[in-house]
C-alpha cells in the first residue's frame, strides 16, 4: 500500500514524465537488434522505448555530447 509520500512522488514523477515525452522517433532496425534491445530492456525492467533512450544518453555522455533539457530547447518557442 502506498503511503502519502510515495503516492505524491509517483504522481509528480508520472506527471513530469508525460509532459516531457513529446517527440516520436520511428526507425528501422534488424530483427536481431530489436530482439537484443527487448532483452536488454527486460533485464533492466524497462520499456523498449526507455531502454533506447537510456542507451542514447549513455552514448552521448561517453562521447561528450550535451543533451539539452526541454526548457532550453523551447525557451524561444511561444507555442510550446
Amino acid at each position: 500500500m502506498l503511503d502519502a509520500l510515495h503516492f505524491r512522488y509517483f504522481s509528480v514523477t508520472m506527471c513530469r514524465m508525460t509532459k516531457t515525452k513529446i517527440s516520436t522517433l520511428n526507425l528501422r532496425i534488424s530483427p536481431s537488434i530489436k530482439e537484443a534491445v527487448r532483452e536488454a530492456a527486460s533485464r533492466e525492467h524497462r520499456s523498449v522505448a526507455n531502454m533506447v533512450e537510456v542507451l542514447i544518453r549513455r552514448h552521448c555522455d561517453q562521447s561528450g555530447i550535451t543533451i539539452r533539457e526541454q526548457p532550453e530547447l523551447f525557451a524561444g518557442n511561444k507555442h510550446g
